[in-house]
């Protein structure tokens, strides 16, 4: 079965060309410019995508930084809508991209897991049938009635690796998370993503480690200048990227 379909597509952003220091300048610049001009005031993200991933396979995402990696994750998940061609994804998607985001600083911590899995899409039954794991994962006991406010930088990437990976969804979209923590919790978490991968679960990864591409990854893509150069067995991609 199709987990994910992805056929011609392309992602564009608007980009921001008018620097200069003055208002008279800046009008004028606004004022010269044509439709033609107009219509390159953008720079394509991804452009030209097209690969297949099964369900229960395991897909690494490798390049370059600002190649367009975290962007193709975004668009599986939602956030991004292609400005052409399509993609498809069969199920729900449940991302680890920004560990935290949405977090209320002035809620504590339990407060935060309800508010971040309801964002998520969870109604409170199953959040209720997972809570206890959530907070026993993150290793938070002592400081989940605390505001979030006062928690470390760690401390809201652990607690949102945690909500992340106790909500089941068929797709999971992880983007280079797999530092969060000290080396206890960073072990921890990489079991967690075996587990995740094992229960025939369809994973992205993203990755600058060839190493971890290696070891999950099923599928490999290679993307540069969201261009994709390759798509294929994982060993024969990785080979390919790192020979460039």
């Amino acid at each position: 079965m199709v987990a994910i379909e992805v056929k011609d597509m392309g992602l564009k952003f608007k980009l921001s060309r008018f620097k200069a220091t003055r208002v008279k300048n800046v009008l004028q610049g606004f004022l010269s410019k044509t439709p033609e001009t107009a219509q390159r005031d953008h720079f394509w993200a991804l452009r030209n995508l097209n690969f297949t991933l099964n369900s229960g396979e395991v897909l690494g995402v490798i390049g370059s930084n600002g190649s367009g990696k975290s962007t193709l994750l975004r668009t599986m998940g939602g956030i991004f809508v292609p400005d052409e061609g399509t993609i498809e994804v069969t199920g729900r998607a449940s991302a680890l991209l920004s560990l935290g985001t949405g977090f209320k600083d002035d809620l504590n911590g339990k407060e935060n897991i309800y508010l971040n899995a309801t964002i998520l899409g969870f109604t409170q039954e199953e959040i209720n049938a997972v809570i206890e794991d959530i907070i026993a994962f993150s290793e938070l006991h002592q400081f989940i009635y605390e505001p979030v406010k006062n928690y470390s930088s760690g401390m809201k990437a652990r607690l949102g690796f945690a909500i992340a990976v106790h909500l089941k969804r068929e797709v999971m979209l992880i983007d280079e998370i797999l530092g969060v923590g000290d080396f206890k919790f960073r072990s921890k978490s990489t079991a967690k993503i075996k587990e995740l991968i094992n229960d025939d679960r369809t994973v992205i990864l993203v990755s600058h480690s060839m190493e971890s591409i290696r070891s999950y990854c099923t599928k490999c893509l290679w993307i540069d200048k969201g261009v994709q150069k390759a798509f294929g067995e994982t060993e024969e991609v990785v080979a390919e990227y790192l020979k460039s």
